[in-house]
């Protein structure tokens, strides 16, 4: 079978399994022969990424319990995004090498780059608890925070903070830290500013908790070559453009309001 821009990501009736991991180079297409009914295909530009991890499967259960408490969920959003930034990171960061003394002889190294920090832009505000870990696990970075809210009844976004730099610098490297990818209406948003600030789609990895298939097409259509790294896809979005089974309001949830 020719491998083709479209993945598969699962069956309407259940969510897709953490231990679905699409190929960094190559995506996918099923025909009609191949597909059992029900299945649900996406055509894609971008790739996405669900790590097997266990520790991902465990956050995203902990998330998806509504009697989980404020205090731990917050706690497992952050758990989770240092979890799948740390994946996201792999043969991505700018590196410097050299050589050191230890206490026993010389040893050749390798130092992330500091001179060229991660841009982190969280989007308000349930993505400050998502990207809360980040400088724990990326030696250089700068936080850019952009608030974001959605009309419940449009599902149309609007900007209340934006404190991105009028241009980000060459070949600078950004993760777009969003939990909830559920209509893509915000996240398309997002990432237009930074398309407009001269990053290009293949500079920018996108860190979600929970993922939607309407919201992954929208990305695909629009920014191919951009990469998403999600905890887990469920299938489907509610008329209110609620991800079911979902997580619930992460930011409600992480914050208690």
């Amino acid at each position: 079978m020719e491998p083709r821009n479209v993945v598969f990501l699962g069956w309407p009736e259940s969510p897709v399994s953490a231990d679905l991991w699409v190929s960094a180079s190559l995506c996918y297409e099923w025909s009609d022969s191949d597909m059992v009914a029900g299945a649900t295909v996406i055509a894609v530009q971008s790739t996405v990424f669900v790590p097997a991890h266990p520790l991902i499967k465990h956050w995203v259960s902990v998330l998806r319990n509504e009697q989980t408490p404020c205090p731990i969920f917050r706690n497992a959003m952050a758990e989770l995004g240092r979890l799948l930034m740390y994946e996201a990171s792999r043969d991505w960061l700018p590196t410097v090498s050299g050589e050191i003394q230890s206490p026993l002889g010389v040893a050749s190294v390798e130092f992330i780059d500091p001179r060229e920090p991660v841009a982190v832009i969280p989007i308000l505000r349930a993505g400050l608890a998502l990207a809360e870990h980040a400088s724990s696990i990326l030696p250089a970075t700068k936080t850019y925070h952009l608030g974001m809210s959605r009309d419940e009844e449009t599902l149309q976004p609007t900007i209340y903070l934006n404190k991105l730099p009028a241009k980000f610098a060459e070949g600078s490297k950004v993760f777009v830290v969003d939990p909830m990818l559920a209509t893509g209406g915000t996240i398309v948003a997002a990432l237009n500013l930074l398309k407009d600030r001269g990053v290009s789609n293949k500079q920018i990895k996108v860190i979600s908790a929970c993922s939607s298939p309407p919201a992954l097409e929208k990305l695909s259509e629009q920014f191919p070559g951009l990469q998403v790294y999600t905890g887990i896809i469920d299938p489907v979005l509610n008329d209110k453009g609620f991800i079911i089974p979902g997580l619930g309001d992460a930011g409600d949830r992480s914050y208690g309001t």
